[in-house]
Order: structure tokens, then sequence, then C-alpha cells
């Protein structure tokens, strides 16, 4: 792979890609697309729009990390100039006009499944500039931005079967990621005990929303419960080593481990609404997620 191929596909973020196929698969259980299996059934899908979704929420997430960087060329000229625009193997016009393209691509791909999930892809991208261009300055709303980002791509695939009624599983991935990325203030300079302690209370109530709205809404065994204890020592294992030492290089990591284990958030919601072999597909995700991060940066 070229130079300039390989720093196309850096402002994509590779290992964050398959977080967004995970909430797609996720939502689509918590939908019903897959209800009524037993525990180790393979599910015989009549429809196969779910595709086209995930390829949709996909080239979203890619073009806004793509114009993140774009919004972000003057801070990353001092703080990262290695990156790929403000060292000049990708031209400014160049990656602007890519990540345009990727979100115009993902907003089709959505409406091409179905109406509502093309509106709510538009919502999305909205979201996603709105976070690119503003709200990330914001200590308070750029956190809470990106979250709803994270909640509008899960109910994108809730709308797969227009299920509506389970909107508050939306509210999971907004915590979560409000979390996360109250985390990632601290990956330049750290020294951010305080935002820690805040996430590790809200990775808590993560947990427990998730048993709350399985004991709610979900008829599922609780083989879900093992794949929330995953994601459990996934997200606290490298939160608490940032907390004790607290340096950038600690605070990466436990961002990173928190972007990637949205993958077992996401199977953790798919086995409770499905069955077992849907979380397996979706945990498969996770080891080409881990492997694409040695290849490509993460945040």
């Amino acid at each position: 792979m070229g130079p300039r191929l390989k720093a196309y596909f850096q402002l994509c973020r590779p290992a964050n890609l398959p977080t967004a196929a995970a909430d797609i698969i996720a939502g689509i259980s918590i939908a019903g697309l897959f209800a009524h299996l037993d525990a180790f059934q393979l599910p015989v899908v009549g429809s196969f729009l779910f595709i086209p979704l995930i390829l949709a929420s996909v080239f979203l997430y890619a073009g806004g990390v793509v114009l993140n960087d774009v919004f972000d060329i003057e801070i990353d000229k001092v703080e990262r100039p290695e990156r790929p625009i403000p060292s000049g193997v990708v031209p400014l016009g160049n990656a602007r006009a890519f990540g345009f393209v990727l979100l115009f691509i993902g907003i089709g791909l959505a409406f091409l499944v179905n109406n509502i999930c093309g509106i709510v892809s538009v919502f999305l991208a909205i979201s996603i500039l709105s976070y690119d261009k503003f709200a990330k300055h914001h200590a308070f709303f750029g956190p809470l931005n990106m979250g709803i980002c994270r909640g509008l791509n899960l109910f994108m695939g809730i709308s797969l079967l227009n299920g509506y009624g389970q909107w508050p599983y939306v509210l999971v991935p907004i915590v979560f990621i409000f979390a996360v990325t109250m985390v990632s203030r601290g990956e330049v300079h750290g020294k951010n005990k305080g935002n820690i302690i805040v996430a590790g209370l809200l990775y808590v109530a993560v947990l427990l929303g998730v048993y709350y709205l399985h004991c709610v809404y979900a008829e599922g065994s609780l083989w879900y419960l093992l794949f929330l204890g995953l994601f459990a020592f996934m997200v606290f294992r490298p939160l608490i080593r940032a907390y004790k030492e607290n340096t950038p290089i600690n605070i990466k990591k436990a961002v990173k481990a928190g972007v990637l284990s949205i993958i077992l958030l996401d199977a953790a919601l798919a086995v409770a609404h499905a069955n077992i072999i849907i979380g397996l597909v979706v945990l498969l995700l996770l080891p080409l997620s881990m492997y694409l991060a040695k290849q490509f940066a993460v945040t």
C-alpha cells in the first residue's frame, strides 16, 4: 500500500469502523429481526436490507472522522503534525471533498433501506458535522454530541423494522461515549483524574442500564451477562491504570479500549434480544478492529 493511499485509510480510522457495524447489528437485534431464536440457533433472514444499512453506518462514521481532521487542521499542525493533512500527504481540499463524499454515500445507502433509516442518517450526519465543527471544543456539549452520534447510529439499526418502542436503548451509547470522550480530553497533556472518576461512574451506570433495559424489554436468557462482563473488564482495566498513572499514553490506551469495547457492548445488547450466535458474529468484529488498530491510529 502506497503512502498516499495509506494516508487516506488512516483518515478513515479503519479500526473504528467495525464498531459502527456492531451498532447496526445490535440495533436490528433490538428491533426484533432475530427474535424468537433459541440460544444457539442460526438465524434465517429473509431480508438482507441490513447489509446496506451496515455499509451506510460505516461510510457515515468514516466521513465524520475524516472531516474531524479537516476541521482540526490548525490544532494538528501544533499537536499532531505527523497526521496525513498537516503533514501534507493528503491536501486539505482533497480531504474535505473525501469526507463529504463519504457522508453522502452513507446517507444514500440508508435511504436505499427505507425512508426512516434515511431520515435518521441525515440527523446523524448533521450531528457529526455539529461535533466536528463546533461542539467538540466544549467540555460538556462535545462529549454529549459525540454520544448522540453513537446513539443515532444505534437508532438507525433499530429503525430497520420501525422499532421505536425501544428508543430508551439509545441512551446506553450516549452515556458510554460521553464518558469515553471525557477521558479523551487528556490524551495530549494528561492530568485528567477528575474526568476519569466521572467516566468510571458513568461506565457503572451503563452496566446497570443494560441490565435494567433487559429486564424491561427483552425476553432472552442471561447469556448476555457474559458479554457484558467482558465489556466491563475491557473498559475498567485500562481506566484504572490511567487513573493510577495519569499520563497521556495510559489515557490513550483507556480511550482506545473504550472505543473498541463498543463491540462487546453491542454484542451484549444483541445477545439480550437475539441469541448467542448473533453475539458471536458481533464479537468477531473485535479481533478485526484490534488488528486494524495495530496498523492505523484509533484516535
